[in-house]
């Protein structure tokens, strides 16, 4: 089966990743809200949203599809071991709804042995073991036919700066990087279109490395040997947001420098830890979301974007549990649509002579699908 591509707007395709609708909705506060729900049945549920016109594409950390053992780093590649087996359904499950593949991430974050960073770390044992996992990673996403690899800077940070080895942790990054695209052609692994590196200012760390776009690019055009091959997918508004930046200066920066690859989509609120809330949702940002969708679509950018994000933990409920995650991707979708339907209303057909304040207001007015003269009769109203 082959899934018609979206093309709405800037969007070509619409992503919903295994992270996404696998969370059980645990915070370092409370334990999980949803009953835990297996890969292959994250799977199935991604073919139901296909099969409903939801989405065409998704994505996955290694971790969400089968579990690391440090001792046995290429399971993958026996067929007869259970890592295989569960690759293969999953596989099918994809294939047959027509789902492609955006990205493969490694999940370099979760396990403990990786707790003081994974291609940071200070002990070259645990960078080696970081590196081997992440071409397992590579594996099963040739294996799915994943378009990309990406890079998020999961524990590679720090909470002590003197504490930090600044003379070499950005060179073990970027080896451990370059490795990533040596690996990629040495394996003539040909569904690779490229990598990303998803950067973000704080969280499960005091301080990451990589906090913003303009510091992933500015690593990748001055650290990386192959620039070429990598750009940037930022999630916006949340990881710029956790750090006052402004998501419509973000993407139109990056797009200026070619390095926009695809965008994770969510909202948030500014200067807070990492909300994740589905798109639209939240006391602010619905301005910031909706000019980002018309500065992408003025500067002609257009490819998919990736929800990254999870339900309100208040929402998910564990008696009907399948049911919640299957509105969580209906409000994800639905939210994304009102985005770019708000943003086509800003044609920026403005009038002359009007100041910075009067434009803002005017594009909001258009926004809203308020009339001009209605709200100027109010204005004026005795």
């Amino acid at each position: 089966m082959t899934l018609q591509a979206f093309n709405v707007g800037p969007v070509t395709l619409r992503s919903m990743p295994f992270w996404c609708v696998g969370n059980p909705l645990g915070d370092p506060f409370g334990g999980k809200v949803l009953p835990g729900i297996s890969s292959v049945e994250v799977a199935k549920m991604l073919a139901w949203a296909a099969g409903e016109n939801l989405i065409e594409a998704t994505s996955f950390h290694d971790d969400d599809l089968v579990p690391f053992d440090p001792a046995h780093p290429e399971d993958d590649l026996d067929q007869k071991s259970q890592t295989y087996k569960t690759l293969a359904e999953i596989k099918k499950i994809l294939s047959a709804a027509g789902l492609q593949v955006n990205t493969a991430t490694c999940s370099l974050h979760g396990m403990t042995v990786f707790r003081n960073g994974g291609l940071t770390n200070p002990d070259p044992k645990i960078r080696e073991l970081a590196r081997k996992k992440v071409e397992r990673t590579l594996r099963i996403g040739a294996m799915f036919g994943a378009k990309h690899y990406t890079y998020w800077v999961a524990r590679d940070g720090f909470e002590v700066p003197v504490a930090v080895d600044w003379k070499n942790t950005f060179t073990w990054l970027a080896d451990g990087l370059d490795h990533v695209y040596d690996y990629i052609k040495a394996k003539k692994l040909t569904n690779y279109v490229g990598a990303t590196i998803e950067p973000k200012p704080n969280e499960p760390r005091g301080q990451m490395y990589l906090p913003t776009s303009g510091h992933a690019v500015g690593f990748i055009c001055g650290k990386l040997k192959h620039p070429d091959f990598w750009g940037v997918n930022p999630e916006l508004l949340q990881h710029e947001s956790m750090a006052l930046l402004n998501a419509v200066h973000c993407v139109g920066y990056l797009c200026s420098l070619g390095k926009l690859k695809f965008l994770h989509f969510g909202s948030q609120i500014k200067a807070q830890f990492d909300n994740d809330f589905p798109p639209l949702v939240g006391p602010e940002g619905l301005k910031e979301t909706v000019q980002m969708f018309w500065a992408l679509s003025q500067v002609g950018w257009k490819g998919l974007v990736e929800f990254d994000c999870h339900m309100l933990r208040a929402e998910g409920d564990p008696d009907h549990a399948e049911e919640s995650r299957k509105a969580f991707i209906r409000n994800c979708v639905n939210g994304l649509s009102m985005a770019i339907e708000l943003a086509a209303r800003l044609d920026g057909k403005w009038q002359q002579g009007l100041t910075g304040s009067e434009t803002d207001l005017a594009a909001t007015m258009k926004m809203c699908g308020l009339d001009p003269k209605t709200i100027a009769a109010r204005t004026v109203k005795r």
